[in-house]
């Protein structure tokens, strides 16, 4: 499975993974909703599950992606302070013309 990540996006997860409440847990990526088309993404910490596929990022954040969810290979992560602090998670691979803002 693949995951990109931008430089912003590596810079506010790296911060996020030192917090005391990040100790033993990583970046997940999941779907919250599957359109057929498209899907709409989230992240959370958490802890690696025997379905998972531990994704090291060429920024050097390790991301857990299901391997059970095919909209998730291929994701990336995008952090953008304008014209709105926020996490963009999209799968150029596999929509055309839908994201989603976290």
């Amino acid at each position: 499975m693949k995951c990109k990540i931008n430089r912003n996006a590596a810079k506010f997860l790296k911060k996020v993974l030192e917090s005391e409440e990040a100790e033993g847990k990583m970046v997940r990526v999941f779907v919250t909703v599957n359109h057929i088309d498209h899907a709409h993404y989230d992240w959370k910490l958490d802890t690696p599950t025997e379905h998972d596929e531990i994704v090291t990022t060429d920024k050097g954040i390790d991301v857990l992606l299901d391997r059970r969810e095919d909209f998730l290979d291929g994701v990336w992560l995008q952090y953008f302070f304008v014209p709105q602090e926020e996490m963009v998670i999209t799968n150029p691979s596999k929509e055309h013309n839908h994201h989603h803002h976290h």
